[in-house]
């Protein structure tokens, strides 16, 4: 299972990290994610989301 979020698909991002010598070297940013229960379609189930979608209320959390 890949790590990304349920509700907006955010991921794993690539880039440069560039150093004063202008050097890069490639590296990951990886996003907040966080492995909750949620309700998702009357269902309770464990998944991956991101810290922005809980902060938005985009998912209801299980208790």
């Amino acid at each position: 299972m890949a790590r990304r979020c349920v509700v907006c698909d955010k991921g794993t991002t690539t880039g440069y990290t560039v150093a004063h010598s202008n050097k890069a070297t490639k590296r990951k940013w990886y996003a907040n994610l966080q492995r909750i229960r949620i309700v998702q379609d009357g269902r309770t189930r464990r998944a991956y989301v991101c810290t922005s979608c809980l902060k938005s209320g985009k998912v209801q959390r299980a208790i």
